[in-house]
């Protein structure tokens, strides 16, 4: 899995190789960076082995700079007495430029990498194809990569892999064909959406990230709109308790609930909100439930709201400046007008967080749903899991690429939010949130716990909280998210949703440790 803290910015491959050749154009020779390269990759190949005592590498080089990365990287390893073979797809003579130039520094014997054999090797590093990969693997180099897969799970040795591991799509995070299942990456400058985005992300093994000499001034040329979901991204938009303020400077939140049967997700929901820093919560409950929802309730208020003119006549309140719902509310055309009376045209500026049944209750009119955005008065936030964004979203036709790889989820969320403007997170353990200005986060890493029931519940509310608070509504978003996973993690093995709500101080405690 993933080990941060990454440099924020998240690139697509075609970023990269601009990052790549602004630097070159800069007076930076190709050379250099691979060095740089291939002494990060060494040094990493180097503290595995003295770890395990091994001796023997493998290194598997391409025809791109990739190879080119590991020809210099096997020299490296030679000269602090390791013992390395080479071996290539193609002969050293066929290369080009900077690639062919680093396969001169190499003086061993080269084999030929398909009918190369693992055994005795105590390390494999993958250097057949970085993330410039553009094409389905096939044929003998899918041979190849099925047997060095085969080996690592036989042997249990490792395998590191140069920028990602072969095969692995570096914008999308797709397979091309087949990919190498690696135990740590190494990749540069910065790290690219395949390294998050499933099922990539689960080749990667540990990812580490190299400065090899790649200046970040770069990227105010090549502005990425892509961000790793870490607190570097967003802690600046983070709103802190000060010592003069007080609970209705915090935001008023209210969540509101479903049926007598169906009432403790919405529960969850408004818990969370307050955890997630709202200096109020109302729980707007019909007067059916009231005697349910009443007697679990302490901190967060209860209000009886029946229906649309129930709930309009609540939110004429202009201290309650979000509504989130959705948990528990129930599928049909009573939640959809709840829906469409939470955005309303309004004087006054609420957001509001749409989340579960709220979401299906507009699968079969989605036209309706982003009409009533459009009018909203304030920032709107789609929570859907990927059943509940198959059914909203399924008039959107998510074609392949020039390149022939499937559109990515996080391509995939960017035209949802554009679309339907509004802010979209699209959950999973890859949980993606997009703006409708083309902004995007990639979580990091999630727990597997998480796949709990009443788990997006708990981040409806943290989303709620967070708004309620005035935060930018994008960083509010991502966030949630971080802060929900982080959670999590605190908690570990046998997590329910409770949990991450009692877990939320100590992620909020992280936060503030950090500096801004």
């Amino acid at each position: 899995m993933p080990l941060g803290p990454y440099p924020p910015e998240l690139l697509t491959t075609a970023q990269m190789a601009r990052a790549d050749r602004l630097t070159i154009e800069s007076g930076v020779a190709g050379m250099a960076l691979m060095e740089k390269a291939a002494a990060a990759i060494a040094a990493a190949a180097t503290a595995f082995l003295v770890k395990t005592a091994g001796r023997r590498v493998l290194v598997l080089c391409g025809p791109g700079n990739n190879g080119g990365d590991g020809y210099v990287a096997a020299r490296i390893l030679r000269s602090q007495r390791f013992k390395v073979r080479v071996a290539a797809l193609t002969p050293p003579d066929t290369l080009h430029g900077d690639a062919r130039l680093a396969a001169t520094s190499w003086d061993g014997r080269v084999e030929d990498a398909a009918t190369c054999d693992f055994k005795g090797v105590d390390l494999v590093i993958d250097a057949l194809f970085g993330t410039g990969l553009a094409r389905d693997l096939d044929g003998p180099t899918a041979e190849l990569i099925l047997r060095l897969n085969a080996w690592r799970e036989e042997t249990k040795q490792k395998i590191i892999a140069i920028d990602i591991p072969s095969g692995v799509d570096g914008t999308s995070g797709a397979i091309r064909g087949v990919a190498v299942q690696a135990d740590s990456t190494v990749t540069f400058f910065r790290l690219k959406c395949g390294h998050l985005l499933l099922p990539g992300r689960l080749r990667c093994g540990t990812i580490s990230c190299a400065h090899i000499g790649i200046r970040s001034n770069v990227l105010e040329k090549i502005q990425p709109q892509t961000f790793v979901n870490e607190p570097a991204a967003w802690r600046d938009a983070l709103r802190l308790p000060s010592v003069e303020g007080h609970k209705y400077a915090r935001g008023h939140a209210v969540v509101i609930s479903g049926g007598a049967s169906h009432t403790g997700a919405a529960r969850l929901s408004a818990l969370a909100a307050l955890r997630g820093g709202a200096g109020l919560v109302t729980l707007a409950t019909p007067q059916e439930a009231f005697a349910v929802n009443a007697p679990a309730l302490t901190a967060v208020m209860l209000r009886v709201a029946d229906g649309p003119a129930g709930l309009s006549a609540l939110l004429e309140d202009k201290r309650k400046n979000v509504v989130a719902l959705g948990p528990g509310l129930g599928v049909g055309e009573a939640s959809c007008a709840l829906v469409e009376t939470a955005l309303a045209p309004s004087p006054e500026r609420r957001a509001v967080v749409l989340d579960a049944d709220a979401l299906t209750s507009f699968a079969l009119a989605p036209d309706r749903l982003r009409e009533a955005i459009r009018a909203a008065p304030g920032p709107v936030v789609l929570t859907p899991h990927g059943g509940e964004f198959a059914r909203l979203f399924h008039g959107q036709r998510w074609e392949r690429t020039i390149s022939g790889a499937p559109i990515s989820k996080l391509e995939r969320t960017r035209d949802a939010a554009r679309d339907i403007g509004a802010i979209v997170i699209f959950k999973g353990p890859d949980t993606v949130v997009a703006a409708p200005d083309g902004r995007a986060s990639i979580l990091a890493e999630a727990s597997p716990w998480l796949a709990t029931a009443g788990s997006g519940d708990v981040l409806t509310g943290i989303v709620a909280g967070l708004l309620a608070q005035g935060m930018e509504p994008f960083a509010a978003a991502s966030c949630a998210v971080w802060m929900h996973a982080a959670a999590a993690d605190d908690f570990g093995a046998g997590l329910i949703a409770d949990d991450i709500i009692d877990r939320l101080p100590a992620a909020w405690r992280r936060l503030v440790s950090i500096q801004p």
